[in-house]
């Protein structure tokens, strides 16, 4: 996924943002290369099988570095039912994201999730009644035309895949919003150790895939290593990206999260014979255009600061 639900820390030094561009454009390659392994595992094993073996190996390999003092800040960055919010939408999130990859081309689900970091913005003046000047609105409008221009019919990289609002592209939206909502969830849990969020969301995903699962499929070792490999590119990921927010501004490395269409494009073309199609290309430059200026913006009213 393209954007971060890590907090933010400011750099200190200028430096720091040629490292933070660096680390995000890695970590945006990362990700679109475990969905694209995930894509070729879905054809022939459930998807809440691979998303709970993916999770459960993920908690296995960084539950044994959380210490207590991390379980104490936590839980004093916020209530409970925050915390339970936070999991639940991004258990939910994930589902219909490969879903999506599972139904649709990369790019094409790529395009649609663009959005999310437009659709924060909107979030955080109606809940967290941070300050939206008219411009952000302005952007938050133009976004979400963006999506609508990408939903258009015949948009999609293969026939049908997102004529006249198709279930599989509503899926992809409604994983957008979700996924907006924990962004915005984990920007209120700001205090909390990325270690523990990181668990958190990815325990919460194997219980919830667990219980839904209707049945386990023997896997083949071929198929385990897949599962393992997406598994690892994801994680990798995860923590380039934050440590890419650790050494720069969130407002300088932001507009290069949108590098995952580009990723996702390459991949899905090199792997799947994916060819987006022009209204897909075309939603997507007017997001990532309105989000470049969301990032524009940010990044004068930090200087204004």
């Amino acid at each position: 996924m393209p954007f971060s639900p890590f907090p933010s820390r400011p750099a200190s030094r200028l430096r720091g943002g040629t490292l933070g561009i660096l680390l995000t454009l890695v970590s945006c390659l990362l990700f679109a290369a475990g969905n694209a392994v995930s894509k070729s595992v879905l054809q022939s094993v459930p998807m809440f099988e691979v998303l709970c073996l993916r999770a459960v190996l993920t908690v296995l390999l960084l539950a044994p570095l959380i210490h207590r003092s991390d379980l104490r800040r936590a839980r004093a960055a916020g209530s409970l039912w925050l915390h339970g919010l936070r999991v639940g939408c991004s258990s939910c999130e994930v589902c219909c994201y490969y879903t999506g990859v599972m139904l649709l081309p990369l790019a094409d689900v790529s395009a649609i999730y663009l959005a999310s970091s437009i659709y924060v913005t909107a979030m955080s003046a109606v809940f967290l009644h941070e300050a939206v000047d008219w411009r952000h609105w302005v952007a938050v409008g133009v976004g979400f035309v963006g999506v609508l221009v990408a939903l258009a019919p015949g948009a999609g990289s293969v026939p049908g895949s997102f004529g006249s609002f198709g279930p599989s592209a509503l899926i992809v939206v409604l994983g957008s919003v979700i996924y907006a909502i924990s962004l915005v969830a984990t920007r209120r849990l700001r205090g909390a150790p990325n270690l523990v969020l990181v668990i958190s969301q990815t325990a919460g995903l194997a219980v919830v895939t667990a219980v839904t699962l209707p049945g386990w499929q023997p896997i083949g070792v071929g198929e385990a290593g897949m599962v393992a490999l997406a598994g690892l590119f994801s994680l990798a990921g995860y923590l380039t990206m934050n440590r890419g927010l650790q050494v720069a501004m969130a407002s300088v490395v932001a507009p290069f999260n949108y590098s995952a269409i580009v990723w996702a494009a390459m991949f899905g073309f090199l792997i799947f014979g994916e060819v987006p199609g022009a209204s897909v290309l075309l939603g997507a430059a007017i997001i990532i255009g309105a989000g470049l200026f969301l990032a524009l913006c940010e990044q004068r009213s930090a200087r204004g600061a």
